[in-house]
């Protein structure tokens, strides 16, 4: 069994690699060619672009559970089921992400046929594209609802034991509410200005706490034994 300090490092580090590859791999790379108006010869023609950036978004996915996993650690012994919660939630967002993957690697198979037939039957390869696009766009809109799920779990256990301060907690709890608002009134086509950034600001400051400062030595002192 790890201890505490190395637990807290891991998953802040976990934080922030999540975010960054994300970040990275979804807007600077996949993104950018799917959105574009002509998409369907954009994805074939970047193909290694839209791969990696798949990739690095698998990788946020992954570390969703380590973070889950090692946070099981820590939390279990005061909060037995919020922390199983937690690993769920988190689990059925890496199941969402990996879903919404699978969209940008259909899209290459679709968008080098398309190349191939010339544009011929131009309808059925854009009614097929747009399939594609709204399965990803649904998936990622299953991927914020349990995002938000397991943050308001982590964050309400967080801010409970004080293994971190609480303003943190309540800067996270805030956060996964503006998320949870912004991905509902994507649903009913709702414009809403996107500050998902606050979560986003919350996750990597939580990150670099962890690695600088770690978990509350007091809480953890007073935490039940086993």
């Amino acid at each position: 069994m790890m201890n505490t300090k190395t637990i807290a490092r891991i998953v802040g580090a976990c934080f922030l690699i999540s975010n960054f590859t994300f970040i990275l791999g979804a807007f600077a790379l996949v993104e950018p060619a799917l959105s574009a108006p002509n998409y369907l010869t954009l994805v074939s023609e970047n193909k290694p672009q839209v791969i990696l950036g798949v990739l690095l978004e698998l990788m946020n996915a992954v570390a969703y559970i380590g973070i889950a996993v090692l946070m099981y650690q820590v939390l279990r012994k005061r909060f037995a089921s919020g922390a199983i919660w937690y690993v769920a939630f988190r689990t059925i967002e890496f199941v969402m992400q990996t879903i919404a993957d699978l969209s940008p690697l259909a899209m290459l198979t679709l968008s080098a046929a398309y190349i191939k037939g010339g544009g011929a039957e131009v309808s059925s390869f854009q009614t097929a594209g747009t399939l594609l696009l709204a399965q990803r766009f649904w998936a990622f809109q299953m991927v914020s609802v349990t995002l938000v799920l397991g943050a308001l779990t982590l964050y309400a256990m967080l801010y409970k034991s004080q293994l971190i301060p609480r303003f943190i907690s309540i800067w996270g709890l805030v956060g996964a509410a503006i998320v949870l608002i912004n991905a509902l009134a994507d649903w009913f086509g709702v414009i809403l200005p996107n500050l998902g950034v606050l979560m986003l600001a919350n996750e990597l400051f939580l990150g670099v706490w962890l690695i600088v400062k770690g978990f509350n030595t007091t809480a953890i002192a007073a935490e039940p034994a086993h």
